[in-house]
């Protein structure tokens, strides 16, 4: 009966310590996310991402499916009245076959899914890898690490400026060019 009682007690435990670190990590983007903007970076990493050493790069594990980590950040993100996102992913994971990666398949439906009416670009991971390392010189760079064990999974989310689009920065910029002697 005590073993009984003991094993009870672990597993509540181990799942108490998974739920305060579901919380946590939606603590600290709820925290982040007001101070972040355009040139800022979230990544939403599988669980073999490694940890980097950059200053500008903060890491925390989720303890989270990938989907629901990529649904809820963008989410808030959509939510807040200064920043849209800008994402990409890696160019390898069209490749990645079952046989190889079990899962990769049915990932990739259910990130098509959850991305559906984002437009989406392919890099290749090295180079994903590079721009955010380069970003981190200057600008923050969240990383969530998610239970997902699918190889070039990572959805990587620049941030940009809601309330001043791309093509405006555009127009404005040619007119300063045309306006030069």
């Amino acid at each position: 009966m005590r073993r009984a009682l003991l094993i009870l007690s672990l597993i509540l435990a181990t799942f108490a310590l998974q739920a305060r670190a579901q919380n946590e990590w939606k603590a600290t983007l709820a925290q982040r996310l007001p101070l972040m903007g355009h040139r800022n970076w979230i990544l939403v990493a599988d669980s073999a991402y490694p940890l980097q050493t950059a200053p500008g790069i903060e890491t925390i594990e989720t303890h989270s499916s990938q989907i629901d980590v990529v649904r809820y950040v963008l989410q808030q993100i959509n939510n807040s009245i200064h920043m849209r996102p800008e994402i990409f992913m890696d160019a390898e994971l069209p490749y990645v076959p079952d046989q190889d990666a079990p899962g990769a398949s049915d990932y990739r439906q259910q990130i098509a899914d959850a991305l559906r009416g984002y437009k989406i670009d392919s890099e290749l991971h090295d180079k994903l890898i590079a721009q955010m390392a380069e970003s981190s010189q200057s600008f923050h760079v969240l990383v969530l690490k998610t239970n997902l064990t699918v190889p070039y999974s990572s959805v990587f989310i620049r941030l940009n400026c809601k309330y001043w689009p791309t093509d405006a920065e555009n127009r404005m910029r040619a007119k300063m060019a045309a306006a030069k002697p």
